[in-house]
């Protein structure tokens, strides 16, 4: 018997010729599974190995390797079966072993034949063995042939998985999508030219602009020539109105010098245009070819991507046919390039830039406007939009710019300022007085409260509770030149102490009112006509109540001491002044 094939110098002889052709580890998976077959076909035929020789597993278990190193999704399951692949190579590998010493033992025992017995139960051994391997080969070969299918399979059809791919109601619902993106597809294309057709039209519109510059050139001549006609015209019925006291050489030649010194302004042209060319305006048919000539125009820059120019143009379309929700939704519903403004920001700056002053956008406009400039940290557009009385003012307008203040610290007290003036110009009485608190114009705020006729002592604490504040509360429980005080001392300080989140607030009045003397406090509780006994010593027990009998005493000691028939003050004001207590 020949002596087998060297195993490891055919190994090394394999190494050599792995590089070569070379395995393309980058690009698309086509390319990827023919350089791999290239590489085996080439493999194969330069070491001429048989059908189950051992260094044909070797160049299959170089590939796989490549594949599982190319591999995602499937590398546990193919290292898995790989492992099974090197259990079957080191199989072969000891079978071959086993071969090689059989046929040792049997070349030295063939002359005994207890050995030769021996040898022959070996080889049936052995034989029964390459039965079971070869079995189990057959099996993984099947199990990679179905994964590689399955593979495949996950990628004949994109956005669809394998389970999907075998439903069918997921592929019918699938062809439905894929019809339907077909479809709006065509319509965008038929809205579209192609690059030749558009340098065509570039080449008529410069060719046009060219024209029309030539047309203004000699507008501008006729407009001189109708003008020094115009002179003579009036000369001549200003002469014959007066019986002719010139010779009409004499009127013609001052005439003519006139005009030489005599140029068209700016305004005469206009005035000019006005007479010349008002017949000429569009209407009717004219008018409607423009308006859809504008429109073409809209929809080709849309669809190019070319979103400011497209914004500007809808933003002066004639009669403000492109200034509507539509046309903002239509803006909305796309992206610009990266690191580009978003194309809503566009048309609604255009909107705001080419709007004249003192002309206000729709509500909705507004709205959008202003969230829109927001996020893109345009506040500065906001201002001028407001000072210029530009937007529509809304509540929802003013919430949105407070709730950007309260996120943004930096640009709170802008916000909050531009919040007031909308809450403001609404009649939205006590949003404006929380804004003014929430800037720090404690005074101011109460001053607005105390004045405005509209505001209500629920309304008071509606902004104390939002915007807690001890100088804001002693300014609205105080009374002012001789007038009640708008939100009743006894009240507040009753509804504050019932409130665990305000105790504090309540606490802190009462300390400054009880801090000035007992004098004073007696004096608060007479004055607050809002506010009666039943009141103030709900005051006095919730203060017992929060371990604060300092001030519980306080109240009550004032109460205790008024009496159904003493009086502070002698005479009929004094009576009024205690009666309230007593009802």
């Amino acid at each position: 018997m020949s002596e087998p094939r060297n195993s490891s110098s055919l190994s090394s002889r394999t190494e050599e010729r792995c590089s070569t052709p070379e395995i393309l580890v980058y690009g698309s998976d086509e390319r990827f599974l023919r350089s791999l077959d290239e590489f085996i076909e080439h493999e194969i035929r330069y070491l001429r190995c048989p059908e189950e020789d051992k260094l044909r597993y070797m160049v299959y278990r170089y590939v796989f390797n490549k594949v599982i190193g190319r591999a995602t999704v499937y590398k546990r399951l193919l290292l898995t079966i790989k492992g099974e692949y090197d259990d079957v190579i080191g199989a072969l590998q000891r079978r071959e072993d086993e071969a090689r010493t059989a046929q040792r033992t049997l070349a030295a025992t063939t002359s005994h034949p207890k050995s030769l017995m021996t040898c022959q139960r070996r080889a049936a051994h052995l034989r029964d063995r390459i039965c079971v391997v070869q079995k189990e080969t057959a099996e993984l070969e099947e199990e990679m042939k179905r994964q590689k299918s399955s593979q495949e399979q996950s990628t004949w059809i994109a956005g669809l998985t394998v389970a999907e791919s075998e439903d069918p109601e997921s592929l019918d619902g699938h062809l439905k999508h894929l019809e339907s993106q077909r479809a709006a597809l065509l319509d965008r294309k038929s809205h579209c030219v192609s690059l030749e057709v558009k340098a065509e039209l570039d080449t008529e519109l410069q060719a046009a602009k060219e024209h029309r510059d030539q047309l203004r050139t000699k507008n501008i001549q006729l407009k001189v020539l109708y003008k020094r006609l115009r002179l003579v015209s009036d000369s001549l019925s200003s002469w014959e109105g007066e019986n002719q006291p010139v010779p009409l050489e004499e009127l013609l030649g001052s005439t003519l010098e006139n005009i030489r010194q005599t140029s068209v302004t700016e305004d005469e042209g206009r005035s000019i245009d006005a007479e010349l060319f008002e017949h000429e305006e569009p209407t009717g048919v004219d008018e409607s070819k423009l308006l859809a000539d504008y429109l073409n125009r809209f929809i080709e820059l849309f669809d190019s991507a070319q979103y400011e120019e497209a914004a500007l143009l809808a933003a002066r379309s004639p009669r403000g046919v492109l200034r509507n929700l539509d046309t903002m939704e239509m803006f909305k519903g796309v992206k610009g390039p990266p690191g580009s403004l978003p194309p809503l920001f566009l048309f609604l700056q255009a909107l705001l830039v080419t709007v004249p002053t003192g002309e206000e956008l729709s509500a909705a406009l507004s709205l959008q406007l202003v969230s829109c400039s927001l996020q893109q940290g345009a506040t500065q557009l906001i201002t001028h939009a407001v000072n210029n009385n530009k937007l529509t003012f809304s509540e929802d307008v003013g919430d949105i710019l407070t709730e950007h203040a309260q996120k943004n610290p930096g640009v709170a007290d802008l916000c909050l300022a531009l919040a007031t003036t909308v809450y403001e110009a609404c009649r939205l009485d006590r949003k404006t007085a929380l804004s003014l608190c929430r800037r720090g114009f404690i005074h101011s705020a109460a001053e607005f409260m105390n004045h405005c006729c509209d505001l209500t002592a629920e309304d008071c604490m509606w902004v104390l509770y939002r915007s807690p504040s001890l100088s804001l509360l002693q300014l609205l429980t105080a009374h002012q030149q001789g007038r009640a005080a708008i939100l009743s001392l006894g009240v507040a300080c009753s509804t504050l102490l019932a409130d665990p989140q305000q105790q504090q607030l309540a606490l802190q009045l009462l300390d400054s009112v009880v801090s000035k003397g007992r004098g004073v406090v007696e004096e608060a509780i007479l004055q607050d006509s809002s506010s009666s006994v039943d009141v103030w010593s709900v005051v006095a027990s919730l203060c017992s109540e929060l371990n604060r009998a300092d001030l519980s005493q306080a109240v009550l000691s004032v109460l205790l001491d008024q009496s159904g028939t003493r009086i502070m003050t002698p005479g009929l004001e004094g009576a009024l002044l205690m009666e309230h207590v007593f009802l």
